[in-house]
């Protein structure tokens, strides 16, 4: 890891957090995932699939400056790192519309 002695130990303390974070959010997904319908159960394993590489790519940086700025407080930056993946967004996008597609048969009205 590069940066100076006490950036290296700071960051050293936080990155197995990160790590943490990262399991957390994709123990979510698998548990949302056992109880899914098998369309919505695809999109949510690719989902996680999209979570594990964000989480190679952050653990890879060797910069103790990285971690420091943007993960010493942890919020959403896990969900944030996703919902800005363009897969993901094809994903919310597909989502959409098949919901609005299945609206719009219930209500009996053509497609």
């Amino acid at each position: 890891m590069t940066g100076t002695a006490s950036q290296i130990e700071w960051a050293e303390q936080i990155r197995p957090r990160v790590e943490a974070e990262f399991h957390r959010v994709a123990n979510a997904f698998r548990s949302a995932a056992s109880h899914q319908r098998p369309r919505d159960r695809e999109d949510t394993l690719a989902i996680i699939g999209i979570l594990n590489e964000k989480r190679i790519e952050a653990m890879a940086n060797n910069q103790a400056g990285y971690f420091i700025r943007n993960w010493q407080e942890l919020t959403d930056q896990v969900r944030q790192a996703i919902a800005a993946d363009s897969r993901y967004q094809a994903i919310k996008v597909n989502r959409s519309a098949i919901k609005a597609v299945a609206i719009k048969t219930a209500l009996g009205k053509s497609v």
